[in-house]
């Protein structure tokens, strides 16, 4: 056994997303921590933790407390650890802790964004690429909308919600919207519509916004 965290994103739900070094980690690691939808994905694991909203902290710590005695831990983040994922937070963890950073390696997935991206033939790197996963003031997305790139958001909570507060802030009731919702499930569903419609309409949470 290894003490070393692996924080492994897992792509945007479906497991035909997950690369073969995430399997493979997950295989050879002593213990999987992760919410019970990303754990299912993997058909070889070995000792689960899953975590919900209410016990995240209190899974992660223990994860990197698995870690710190002497396993080979491994994290699951949805889509890519580092876009609204649990990588910062781990990070925090484990410094709080004394665990060594280089006893953790990131292995990258597929945002669920960049499926949005893909979907909609857009090249991103021109893109405003904006998460509002977990935050109140989405007020930052005022400061580019309208600065001639599409913008691709994670929104903070329903999409109607977000449509609704860029139409109270002036938005163009025609602007062009795209909803993408749950990517790569069986069930996705790709939108497009205008920008009032869409406030008009009801969607899961598991939604990209792609605005025009």
């Amino acid at each position: 056994m290894e003490n070393k965290i692996y924080i492994i994103g897992i792509g945007p739900g479906s497991s035909e997303y997950l690369t073969k070094k995430a399997v493979d980690t997950v295989k050879t690691s002593d213990y999987t921590v992760g919410s019970t939808r990303a754990i299912d994905l993997f058909d070889d694991v070995n000792n689960k933790i899953a975590f919900n909203v209410k016990d995240l902290l209190d899974k992660l710590e223990k994860g990197v407390d698995l870690a710190i005695e002497g396993n080979t831990v491994s994290i699951l983040s949805t889509g890519d650890p580092g876009f609204s994922g649990v990588l910062n937070t781990v990070l925090r963890i484990a410094n709080e802790k004394n665990f060594p950073e280089e006893k953790i390696e990131v292995i990258p997935g597929i945002s669920s964004l960049q499926l949005a991206a893909a979907r909609n033939h857009i090249q991103w790197d021109n893109a405003n690429v904006m998460t509002f996963h977990g935050r109140e003031n989405i007020e930052d997305i005022l400061k580019v909308i309208n600065n001639g790139k599409t913008t691709i958001a994670l929104p903070s909570k329903k999409v109607r919600d977000m449509a609704q507060f860029l139409l109270d802030n002036g938005v163009d009731e025609d602007r062009e919207v795209v909803v993408c919702e749950r990517l790569s499930y069986d069930d996705e569903k790709i939108v497009r519509s205008t920008l009032k419609d869409i406030a008009n309409s009801e969607f899961t949470y598991m939604c990209i916004m792609v605005i025009y």
